[in-house]
């Protein structure tokens, strides 16, 4: 809560003036296609649904094709330093859930587009703060996190805060310290330095949702073979579904 209150201070008083002298936002001839690409990661709840609209939000917001799509199914926010994570599985090999980590989605994007990503990210939780699985999946892996280049003292920060008014100030944040609480409402703040993010398995990737309901399009289903395909899919080291064999996804 503190924290969100400076920030929110911050961002009501300073927003104008920081806006106007941050070389983020000077007017530049630069596009968007010429910038650093930089990686961030937002998570709340299952990853399925999440990417999805992220992967909709790269097509509207920066007009991507399906082989220039980078959001990716993954885990982040725990304080082990392990480097091999997967989802649960019967070996028993890096559990995500045991080292700490949350379900995310990260993305590679041009800076000046943060804010309209965190947009979508706010766009994902209902009028009370909830987001879209909050009575289904519970628990420390599926908490409300974002990962930014910096954390809360990155100037992405403030953005975060901007989006988050612009879409009815319905979360609260917290500076996020690892293997942290799953809390309504509350969004915990990483710095991908210090938390990094770890692609999630193949069969993760351009799933259909959480809910029964909820199936995609086979021409997004079939991306994650695409992808891999043209090794543009980051390969996980992981076994091959939860139960190691790779079969419906188990």
């Amino acid at each position: 809560q503190a924290l969100r209150d400076v920030l929110s201070m911050t961002a009501k008083t300073t927003a104008a003036a920081s806006l106007i002298s941050s070389p983020l936002f000077l007017p530049t001839a630069a596009t968007a296609e010429e910038e650093e690409l930089m990686t961030v990661y937002f998570g709340c709840g299952c990853f399925w649904h999440v990417q999805h609209e992220f992967v909709e939000a790269e097509r509207r917001i920066l007009q991507r094709d399906d082989a220039s799509l980078a959001a990716r199914a993954g885990y982040a926010g725990g304080k082990s330093k392990d480097s091999t994570v997967c989802y649960h599985n019967a070996l028993n090999v890096g559990d995500y859930g045991s080292l700490g980590h949350a379900e995310v989605v990260a993305l590679t994007i041009p800076p000046s587009s943060f804010e309209q990503f965190a947009l979508e990210y706010f766009k994902l939780f209902d009028d009370k703060g909830n987001r879209p699985d909050q009575f289904g999946d519970k628990g420390p892996e599926y908490r409300n996190l974002v990962g930014l280049p910096g954390g809360t003292k990155s100037p992405y920060a403030k953005q975060l805060i901007s989006a988050s008014m612009a879409t009815g100030d319905k979360l609260d944040f917290a500076v996020g310290k690892g293997d942290d609480k799953d809390l309504r409402a509350v969004t915990f703040v990483m710095d991908t330095a210090v938390f990094p993010f770890y692609v999630a398995e193949q069969y993760h990737q351009f799933h259909d949702g959480f809910n029964l309901n909820e199936n995609y399009p086979k021409s997004y289903n079939s991306l994650a073979g695409k992808l891999a395909n043209s090794g543009n899919l980051e390969k996980s080291m992981c076994p091959n579904g939860a139960l190691g064999i790779g079969v419906g996804g188990l």
